[in-house]
């Protein structure tokens, strides 16, 4: 009897080993949501106008309104924005700005992948993280849960794991990107990505377009500047 009863004893163990397995899975799951429409306190906004990559006295600011899971908003990050550093940013032409605009209706994971770059701006690493999100959009844009990718981005860029996601779990800067949407919305983005450059908005721009676009306004405040008269003594 004992010998027949030994491999139903086994197998009992082995179900309730695996049913612990689970719960203990289950109990220390991640549980991390960003809210939409938070209230966007004074805390939010103060000293904060977006991400800023650039001389702060380049003649000409831009402003990119995007969706980190919009695929264009992907592309350009990928192909376009390289050249733009290089010939813009880097030569001290283009202050630029980044700010979010999700858009919850149709991309499930944008403010989550929001946050975790917001998160990874506390310890500096913004842009890197935002080109290893755009990088890897195609790997988390499509998963049920999007926060096992987002880590392994963090993780990649050499962030503290436990100061990013206690930043994640307490959705400490829900208020920022909800702010940064509501700027988008008064000033008209119709879509994403969407670019601001001295007052006029383009959805449209290649790099080259881009840099044509910004040497044609230098161009033109310069000529400005030469045709103004002179101050009176």
């Amino acid at each position: 009897m004992a010998q027949t009863q030994k491999p139903f004893l086994i197998a009992i163990g082995v179900i309730v080993l695996a049913g612990a397995a689970f719960i203990g899975l289950r109990m220390t799951k991640k549980n991390v949501s960003i809210p939409a429409n938070p209230v966007v306190t004074t805390a939010d906004t103060a000293g904060f106008r977006g991400y800023l990559l650039g001389s702060p006295d380049a003649p000409i600011e831009i402003t990119e309104y995007a969706d980190f899971q919009c695929p264009g908003c992907g592309a350009f990050a990928t192909v376009q924005f390289p050249d733009i550093k290089v010939r813009l940013i880097d030569a001290g032409k283009v202050l630029f700005r980044y700010r979010d605009f999700p858009l919850d209706g149709i991309h499930r994971h944008a403010r989550i992948a929001s946050h975790t770059a917001a998160c990874a701006d506390d310890q500096g690493k913004f842009w890197d993280v935002e080109h290893r999100i755009y990088a890897r959009q195609n790997d988390w844009a499509f998963q049920s849960d999007a926060l096992p990718l987002m880590e392994e981005i963090i993780r990649a860029a050499g962030l503290d794991h436990g100061a990013w996601m206690s930043c994640m779990q307490s959705a400490k800067h829900a208020g920022r990107i909800q702010a940064s949407y509501d700027e988008g919305v008064r000033v008209g983005v119709p879509e994403t990505p969407t670019f601001r450059i001295e007052g006029r908005l383009y959805t449209s721009l290649s790099a080259d377009g881009m840099v044509r676009l910004v040497d044609s306004l230098i161009a033109a405040k310069a000529a400005a500047t030469q045709q103004a008269p002179a101050p009176v003594p």
